[in-house]
């Protein structure tokens, strides 16, 4: 098909890759413009822009899509079909309109539970058994579009969102290949009303560890915000991010570090810790990090 394509993170990469694998039209990439990155806070083009030029595809970059002269060049590709994928900028009807076939979304969660920007990070936070990728018929409502295709998929015992997210991302570029050679076929369903929740964007509040929750709920959070942004805690004033955990058995007040293996009591139950950073440090497992940075037991965090 002749295809707009429309994508900003890394999650976006493969379902490009893959729709360019298989022959697919791809006549513009649509990307948020480049941001300052790295120490030198130099414009550094997002993942998707850096891959679709390394594919010699055309992209552009508008901070809006709200304008006349945007939405005409939109227009003018003569689309069959747009794909979007954590594009990140709201497209107004215009632009859902311009393609023969409207706009597909690829979006990472069993809808119309966890529709919104975090629905990775909302399921594995909220202790969910299963989510899934669905490929959704756009409209100009959040995530409300009837659903194409989708696939579920179980959330693993210890399972990361950055984990869960690379698994989501192969998976929905899988299914949208699937989608557009089956697109004649299939039949969109509407969303029922019944279990819509949303998935609100996280924000940085949300990620300083009360150890006096249950150790389910700790443990779910840690997982939930690795690797970013990255549930923390504080030791003698330095801020220390937990990007890995598992539960283990043990009783105390909470915070008190249980062992030397960095397990941690909660409200109830504890947690073990199992991957750590400090500021402006990598990332390591807890036991190399415990040579730098000792936590014995009954340290209070």
């Amino acid at each position: 098909m002749r295809l707009i394509f429309m994508g900003t993170p890394d999650f976006s990469v493969p379902a490009l890759e893959a729709l360019h694998a298989a022959g697919h039209e791809i006549v513009c990439v649509y990307s948020q413009p480049p941001r300052p990155a790295g120490r030198g806070k130099k414009d550094r083009p997002s993942p998707v822009q850096a891959r679709a030029e390394a594919l010699g595809l055309p992209v552009r970059d508008p901070v809006s899509l709200r304008d006349a002269d945007a939405q005409a060049e939109f227009a003018a590709l003569e689309a069959e079909i747009a794909v979007v994928v954590a594009y990140g900028l709201i497209l107004p009807q215009p632009i859902l309109d311009a393609p023969t076939h409207g706009c597909l979304n690829i979006h990472a969660s069993l809808l119309p539970r966890w529709r919104g920007a975090a629905p990775i990070h909302r399921a594995i936070m909220a202790g969910d058994a299963e989510t899934g990728v669905c490929i959704m018929q756009m409209e100009a409502g959040l995530d409300t579009g009837p659903v194409l295709l989708r696939d579920a998929t179980p959330i693993e015992a210890g399972e990361t969102t950055a984990v869960l997210h690379d698994r989501l991302s192969v998976i929905g570029a899988t299914l949208i290949v699937s989608a557009l050679a089956r697109l004649p076929d299939l039949t969109p369903e509407a969303q029922p009303d019944a279990g819509v929740t949303y998935a609100h964007k996280i924000d940085k509040t949300e990620a300083a560890i009360d150890w006096s929750l249950s150790a389910t709920e700790v443990d779910r959070q840690i997982r939930g915000l690795s690797a970013f942004p990255g549930a923390w805690f504080e030791r003698d004033g330095v801020r220390i991010k937990v990007l890995g955990s598992t539960l283990v058995s043990g009783e105390g007040a909470p915070g008190i570090v249980l062992d030397d293996a960095l397990s941690v009591a909660c409200g109830t139950g504890a947690v073990r810790l199992t991957r750590l950073q400090r500021a402006g440090k990598g990332a390591q497992d807890a036991d190399v990090f415990l040579r730098g940075t000792p936590l014995p037991p009954g340290a209070q965090l």
